[in-house]
């Protein structure tokens, strides 16, 4: 059997090395300290404390907010082939 995957929009920043700040404010809203999560400058990762535990995210990776809130990265190709812009 085949399935299709169902049509969600999420909300996601890209990485740069650049935006710490940016990612930071994505990824914690109403948390300023930023509590839970690391920034390594030397580097350039962010650790990310998934559902799944803790992941990497490296520069030119996406950061998603999926549908339970859930924040996860994405590599870029992976993000290119599974999601469009939505205007």
């Amino acid at each position: 059997m085949k399935y299709r995957k169902k049509p969600v929009v999420i909300d996601a920043i890209q990485w740069n090395g650049d935006n710490i700040e940016e990612i930071m404010a994505f990824m914690y809203p109403e948390e300023p300290q930023y509590m839970g999560n690391q920034f390594s400058n030397a580097d350039d990762i962010i650790g990310i404390n998934t559902l799944e535990g803790l992941m990497i995210a490296n520069i030119k990776d996406w950061i998603i907010r999926g549908v339970k809130n859930e924040i996860y990265p994405c590599k870029p190709d992976i993000f290119e082939m599974t999601y469009d812009l939505v205007e």
